[in-house]
């Protein structure tokens, strides 16, 4: 069937944006707020993650439902990048949606985001757990009905005094992590391919603590 005429005749829950061997397609949901407001601030550093990914490797983002998506092929895997558009604290509606969509196992799901208990740069993978304080994963645990699903949490440090919590993780990274950025940017891009191409377990054992 013609492109064209598929998507006439086909509702938007029947097309995939990728194809193929569902245990082969991998869901990488960086969360953050949308809006330049938040753009460059710490709680966005899953948007940032995925950001670095798409730029890598010259993909383009789409504006679709709840989200922007883009796709990285690598090795015979698929990486549907997301961003969701719900703001960090609804992130689970969004997480869902993708999932559904692209018929993608709760197991091929990662989802990236910041944390104030590890060092800035930190790497941890986890196969499940609860949400830490976190509201984006609170948000998909209650969404999911599940606390096992696999989070890939950034280190961002908890360097703020008594009471300027929110104000720090809505702050924007200090010269001194900028210069680092770079760096651990790139090594999260990693821990994502080895996610999808090599398996969670294995990941865990050569990033966790990095």
């Amino acid at each position: 069937m013609f492109p064209f005429f598929r998507k006439l005749f086909t509702s938007e829950k029947e097309v995939p944006f990728t194809e193929g061997d569902p245990m082969k397609k991998f869901l990488i949901a960086g969360l953050g707020n949308i809006g330049p407001k938040y753009e460059h601030t710490r709680h966005n550093v899953g948007f940032k993650i995925v950001d670095f990914i798409a730029s890598q490797n010259d993909l383009t983002w789409e504006t679709a439902k709840l989200g922007d998506i883009t796709v990285h092929k690598k090795k015979g895997r698929s990486f549907l990048l997301l961003k969701p558009s719900t703001f960090m604290n609804l992130s689970g509606k969004s997480v869902k949606y993708w999932l559904d969509k692209e018929n993608i196992p709760l197991e091929n799901l990662l989802v990236i985001t910041d944390d104030l208990n590890l060092s800035f740069g930190s790497i941890r993978v986890k196969t499940k757990g609860s949400d830490g304080g976190h509201n984006g994963l609170k948000d998909i645990q209650d969404v999911l009905q599940t606390i096992h699903y696999n989070r890939f949490r950034f280190g961002i440090s908890d360097d703020f005094s008594k009471g300027r919590q929110v104000d720090y993780v809505l702050g924007e990274w200090n010269e001194e992590e900028l210069k680092k950025l770079p760096e651990r940017l790139e090594l999260a891009a990693q821990v994502v391919e080895s996610f999808g191409l090599a398996g969670v377990t294995h990941t865990m054992n050569l990033f966790n603590g990095r």
